[in-house]
């Protein structure tokens, strides 16, 4: 399938009212007075923070750090293309596009293309930026990009030694009945599934 939408920029005059309800607004911002750090591993660190709310109390707020990560949505003859893997945080298994986090300083694009090669041994011959996703605001800073992947071809996978991984290409109307069933609740995958969806 070609791209036939591309991402609107920043000077798209239908973005013009969303950037004004995103400006900062005084009576709703919190200054952040102090952060002191709780914990560090190799993904992500927490840390607590003092803030002065809007109305001048002040409160804490416990954060967690992460460098974010990137997913490419591949589909291929109305397939799209899924990782099958067991997550022990949910304790079962789970359906996502290709992902993985993106490295301190690295370039989001350039963290999907060595992510879906690793998983998948597909390589594209572009990705296209077609949204981010913030995963819980209310606690951490972490995003994740997502990119379309257009004209992919197949090569040798090579996950990551303590990766156990299986590659699998679902219809998408079966794709988007398991989003809507609540089957799939990736977040990254539920975006790339209704981006594909408008498309056609």
């Amino acid at each position: 399938m070609a791209l036939s939408l591309m991402p609107p920029t920043k000077d798209d005059a239908r973005l013009s009212r969303i950037l004004r309800l995103l400006e900062d607004d005084p009576s709703l911002v919190e200054r952040v007075d102090e952060r002191e750090r709780k914990w560090h591993c190799a993904i992500f660190e927490a840390e607590r923070w003092q803030v002065t709310q809007p109305d001048g109390v002040s409160s804490e707020r416990d954060i967690v750090l992460h460098h974010g990560g990137a997913g490419v949505c591949v589909v291929r003859d109305g397939k799209m293309c899924l990782v099958r893997q067991y997550r022990v945080a949910l304790g079962r298994m789970t359906l996502e596009i290709p992902a993985g986090k993106i490295d301190p300083g690295e370039d989001p694009a350039v963290c999907a293309a060595r992510e879906l090669t690793e998983e998948t041994g597909l390589v594209a011959e572009r990705l296209v930026p077609i949204a981010v996703s913030s995963s819980a605001p209310g606690f951490t800073n972490e995003k994740t990009r997502i990119f379309y992947a257009d004209g992919v071809s197949q090569h040798p996978a090579h996950p990551d030694e303590d990766e156990f991984v299986d590659v699998v290409w679902v219809p998408l109307e079966e794709v988007l009945a398991a989003v809507r069933a609540g089957i799939i609740e990736d977040a990254k995958t539920v975006i790339s599934a209704l981006f594909v969806a408008g498309l056609q």
